[in-house]
């Protein structure tokens, strides 16, 4: 699978296992997801680019290199993506944090956007879109459609896991963007979900049904 990043570090696995039991509590659900986002947003910003600034050190003058272009936005899918941005945060703490809200038609099974809202002059801005599962990847791939609109130089996609259905929607919609996934799981259920997954994230993350 091309452009797909499999984030395999041994901490990412454990925290990612530890999230995968039902018997996680929503206080160590959350926790470890901070964890593991903070963890994955270093692969994530590896290949960000770079320029160089001259600084000056308390004994001189020297060459530095510092992020280069506008600040990084964060692109939270509603409302299990948002349980990504804090653990994100911890690496880039200067990212504005942009959200959009999607819901599935029930007549078309199409995505719907209910919620729009980004940072000011989203043009060549690098963007990272966030939600824990690519499962049929029909909301990302129509998040991403919205966001291409505003002419951003980069966007990329992370989730926890994702599901072989997901990653073949998103690379026929949107081949240049890369995924960043900690796990690729077997499939998707027939109510969409993935298996062996770990449940519904968002109702895990906020204590819901």
């Amino acid at each position: 699978m091309s452009n797909v990043h499999l984030i395999d570090h041994p901490l990412v696995q454990h925290k990612l296992t530890l999230m995968r039991r039902k018997d996680a509590s929503t206080n160590s659900f959350r926790r470890l997801l901070g964890e593991l986002s903070t963890l994955m947003a270093y692969e994530v910003t590896r290949d960000m680019p770079l320029q160089d600034i001259q600084i000056e050190t308390p004994l001189e003058v020297m060459t530095g290199k510092v992020i280069d272009g506008k600040k990084l936005v964060l692109v939270s899918i509603l409302r299990a993506g948002n349980g990504f941005l804090d653990g994100m945060l911890n690496v880039v703490p200067g990212a504005r944090i942009g959200h959009i809200g999607l819901y599935r038609d029930p007549q078309t099974l199409q995505p719907v956007e209910y919620y729009f809202k980004m940072p000011s002059e989203m043009n060549e801005r690098d963007i990272i879109v966030v939600d824990p599962m690519l499962a049929t990847g029909n909301s990302a791939a129509a998040a991403v459609a919205r966001l291409k609109q505003l002419q951003p130089r980069s966007v990329k996609f992370v989730c926890l896991l994702a599901a072989p259905e997901g990653i073949a929607t998103m690379q026929a919609a949107h081949p240049e963007v890369p995924i960043y996934t900690a796990a690729i799981d077997r499939e998707l259920n027939d109510h969409g979900y993935i298996l062996p997954g770990l449940g519904d994230a968002g109702d895990r993350i906020f204590g819901t049904k």
